[in-house]
């Protein structure tokens, strides 16, 4: 049965609540009490084992209560289940990628958000970038260089205890290298063009909006957001997944750009990618990391 038509027929069986008003709550407090009628069947079915002889009948049973409700409640609200459907599977795929693939469908194909301008104004598609650890008045600074010039400016912690931030433009090429995108990089990486970094000058407004300042302070804002959530998870330790509500935060923040065409799944190998040769960086207090835009990979070589 398609699910639209279930969702027609069971409006036909919707009986009005007495209570004036409550036929949008009734729906909603019915799929929660059904979803504890399917609970409490399987937790049966964990007490008496085999001798719930009628388990799969009864979960059928409560599975088709929660389905009524659900198509119940979407109707409330103007929705088709069909839609919610597709969307939930655009959503899931967008994440996960699909099962027994040969490869995630999210990291198959690498964005090109410049192709189309100067050849000056593009992404290198490949280069090294050197981290140098040096002190300075006592204070740890973080210089990295690429081809011989400096990317940006000097990095400190900015924090009252050293905790590594002093390496996050690696969480920036990281962006670069995954995701296509990075105006922080843009601004930073000069090959040839005097202090103009890569910035896409041809079209004023993708110099403005893409890759100005506002761009740029959200990336930086990325990145605190992703540092703050690491140091809450172990540093990210054996972890392969991140929580789904820091991905839609980060989605969110950067809606409004180019790389919003980036699924969760992107950002969070971005994020785990990145978060990795952080860590081998900090651990290693320097050294060099391969970006490379084509394969969608940065990785730490180690030390000169």
């Amino acid at each position: 049965m398609d699910l639209n038509d279930f969702q027609k027929q069971a409006r036909l069986t919707v009986q009005a609540p007495s209570t004036e008003g409550a036929g949008i709550i009734v729906p909603i407090l019915g799929l929660a009490g059904e979803v504890g009628e399917l609970v409490n069947e399987y937790k049966k079915y964990l007490r008496d084992g085999p001798a719930h002889v009628r388990f799969r009948e009864r979960l059928a049973e409560e599975l088709g209560d929660v389905l009524w409700y659900l198509a119940d409640t979407a109707t409330n609200f103007n929705l088709s289940l069909n839609g919610i459907a597709e969307q939930n599977l655009v959503k899931t795929r967008a994440r996960w990628g699909v099962a027994n693939s040969s490869a995630a469908p999210s990291l198959s194909k690498p964005h090109r958000f410049d192709a189309r301008f100067p050849e000056h104004e593009r992404f290198p598609r490949y280069f090294i970038a050197d981290f140098e650890q040096v002190e300075e008045e006592g204070r740890r600074k973080v210089r990295v260089s690429v081809a011989g010039r400096q990317l940006g400016e000097d990095l400190t912690d900015n924090a009252h205890q050293p905790d590594g931030y002093r390496f996050h433009d690696v969480f920036h090429l990281a962006c670069a290298a995954v995701l296509g995108w990075s105006p922080v990089t843009r601004r930073n990486l000069r090959l040839g063009d005097g202090d103009k970094g890569i910035k896409r000058k041809s079209e004023p407004t993708i110099d403005e909006v893409e890759d100005g300042g506002r761009a740029i302070v959200t990336e930086e804002g990325v990145s605190a957001l992703v540092f703050a959530y690491a140091t809450d998870h172990a540093s990210l330790d054996g972890i392969s997944h991140v929580d789904y509500n820091l991905l839609k935060s980060i989605r969110v923040l950067t809606a409004k750009f180019e790389v919003s065409v980036c699924t969760a799944g992107e950002w969070e190998a971005a994020i785990l990618i990145g978060y990795r040769v952080w860590k081998e960086l900090e651990a290693a207090q320097g050294g060099k990391v391969e970006i490379d835009l084509d394969s969608r990979r940065i990785r730490f070589l180690g030390r000169s």
